[in-house]
């Protein structure tokens, strides 16, 4: 029986504060504009029920008002789920800002001796 040959690997790696600072930005940003994306289509989702939207022939029979409740209730449920996310990005964003102007407050302390 032969065992598994495993590379030796350098696991170490190497950033500083204002990398890892820049890196939670960056993903703060990304998970906000994906958050937009999804906004966008429960909108564009609305216009093509309704038939509004551009370039679009509107339906021949118009949606009852029992499919644009069903309709109404799953985007209030993606909305819902959208603001729960960005609560939590509130809260991740703040962290990383309170990071930043915690590792740049210092104090310098000078002594001076009797003459």
């Amino acid at each position: 029986m032969s065992y598994p040959n495993i590379p030796d690997v350098d696991a170490t790696i190497s950033i500083t504060l204002e990398d890892s600072v820049n890196l939670l930005l960056a993903s703060v940003a990304f998970e906000e504009l994906g958050l937009a994306h999804i906004i966008n289509a429960e909108a564009e989702k609305i216009q093509y029920v309704l038939g509004t939207l551009e370039n679009q022939t509107p339906p021949e029979t118009p949606p009852t008002i029992d499919e644009l409740l069903e309709i109404n209730q799953s985007i209030d449920q993606t909305l819902r789920n959208v603001i729960k996310n960005q609560m939590l990005l509130q809260f991740k964003l703040e962290d990383t800002l309170s990071i930043t102007t915690t590792s740049t407050t210092t104090t310098t302390t000078t002594t001076t001796e009797p003459t």
